[in-house]
């Protein structure tokens, strides 16, 4: 665990405002998505979850979201040395604090006490559990459709800590989503730390970010001294609570599992995405589909080369985005786990000249040889981790000196699967740390080119 002190200097505001931060992707689920979700909102103390997702509240209070916090200690021991105040008197004043901070978030009546002791948290899972479980039965529906939001597992607090793992796996086992909320993380790490990268981003739009402001105001026994002697000093400081006024919140974001409780493995993609292209001649409806029109004549115009000489195109489905991809590319060859979207491919590609298509179970399978472009195009998230680590590896192996990888992912949540799209690309750039060379992001997908070291060879 980190070791760190509130009175610590800390990483300041400006350095996270300089890292790139603001440009984080959003947590991609949109209004009506959210308000379809129920949410069960756990805190460590009286506070964090004002600090953490106080304006994530707010946004789900006015969307008509159900919502239901979980306090799991008074915080009673945030002023251990103190003379004038006792743990007991401090713990009625902050409990009644956080009444007042979730009244003015739009959440009066819908939080329970659990009363388990400040910086004791670590004895207490199976208690938390149970609390989590019997506020799931309460917010009644699917489970993929319920969202646990809870402190950051690495957070460098011990209680922030033990919280975190115990909601994360009660979201393992019972297929909830789960949403992590970091706070002494801004305090004690850089931007140099790589575990931010991958996390979203939610943006607060001004009612929320008031209700956010008035909550944190409520809770006057940390932003304010408890008296002038020493021991009653304010315990959140300026400084620190720069990182909270921002124009959004910052979650490490997982998806729910499917309703099934079982994740699909790469094991499963062949039979699966059989299924799928049997049913249909187009089962995404690529001809019909603005978005997918869209998103194809944005991946042709981002490729930063008029022409590349070998093309890989890895998951091509029936074939339509290759098709496109063939006109910039002498050479073309696209691949796809499904034997069945490989025959509707060739069909729809019979006759044009150098196109090649081939039935291949990345990353398990590759063909051989070398290629100055590399497409990878709403299949990482059908991989595990390790999957895609061993995809990656391929690509860095096969891929030319200054050759293009083009990553582009679908931003919602892949029901049944391990990863999302975000995830996808942020392993991507810690795996290879190539250099980008275009990154296009909206709500519903993402579109990045990385660019392999060395120099292109020139055409002959």
């Amino acid at each position: 665990m980190v070791t760190f002190s509130h009175a610590d200097q800390g990483t300041g505001e400006a350095a996270w405002a300089g890292s790139g931060l603001a440009a984080a992707p959003e947590l991609p689920l949109d209004p009506a998505e959210l308000a379809a979700m129920r949410f069960v909102v756990l805190a460590a103390h009286p506070d964090d979850e004002t600090l953490g997702a106080g304006g994530l509240m707010a946004a789900l209070v006015a969307l008509g979201a159900e919502v239901e916090v979980l306090l799991c200690t008074a915080g009673e021991g945030s002023h251990p040395e103190s003379t004038t105040t006792t743990p007991e008197q401090l713990a009625q004043t902050r409990v009644a604090e956080f009444s007042a901070a979730l009244a003015a978030l739009g959440l009066a009546d819908c939080w329970t006490f659990l009363g388990l002791p400040d910086r004791a948290l670590g004895g207490h899972t199976e208690a938390i559990s149970r609390a989590v479980r019997e506020a799931a039965r309460r917010l009644s529906g699917d489970p993929d459709r319920l969202v646990l939001v809870a402190p950051y597992r690495a957070d460098g607090h011990g209680d922030h800590e033990a919280l975190g793992a115990a909601a994360a796996e009660v979201a393992r086992q019972d297929g909830h989503a789960l949403l992590e909320y970091p706070i002494w993380f801004w305090h004690w790490a850089t931007p140099q730390d790589l575990h931010w990268r991958s996390w979203l981003r939610f943006h607060l739009d001004e009612p929320a970010r008031s209700a956010k402001e008035r909550a944190m105001a409520e809770h006057a026994t940390q932003v304010r001294p408890l008296s002038p002697l020493p021991g009653d000093e304010a315990l959140l400081s300026g400084p620190f609570l720069a990182h909270f006024s921002r124009p959004y919140e910052v979650f490490a974001w997982t998806p729910a599992r499917s309703a099934s409780g079982r994740l699909h493995s790469s094991g499963d993609a062949e039979l699966v995405f059989d299924g799928v292209h049997g049913g249909s001649t187009d089962p995404w409806n690529y001809a019909g589909s603005w978005y997918e029109q869209r998103k194809r004549a944005l991946t042709l115009a981002a490729l930063p080369e008029e022409s590349y000489e070998r093309g890989l195109e890895v998951g091509c489905s029936i074939g339509t985005l290759t098709l496109d991809l063939a006109t910039r590319c002498h050479n073309m060859l696209a691949v796809d786990a499904s034997g069945t979207a490989v025959r509707q491919a060739r069909q729809h590609l019979d006759g044009v000249p150098g196109i090649r298509v081939d039935q291949c179970v990345v990353p398990d399978a590759w063909p051989g040889g070398a290629f100055d472009l590399v497409v990878v195009s709403e299949i990482g998230y059908y991989l595990s981790r390790e999957e895609l680590a061993r995809l990656w590896n391929r690509i860095e192996a096969s891929l030319d000196p200054g050759g293009t990888l083009v990553l582009c992912h679908w931003r919602h949540p892949i029901a049944g699967w391990e990863l999302d799209g975000d995830t996808v690309h942020a392993l991507a750039r810690q795996r290879l740390g190539w250099r980008t060379a275009g990154l296009y992001q909206e709500r519903d997908f993402v579109l990045e080119l990385l660019v392999a070291p060395g120099h292109k060879a020139a055409a002959l």
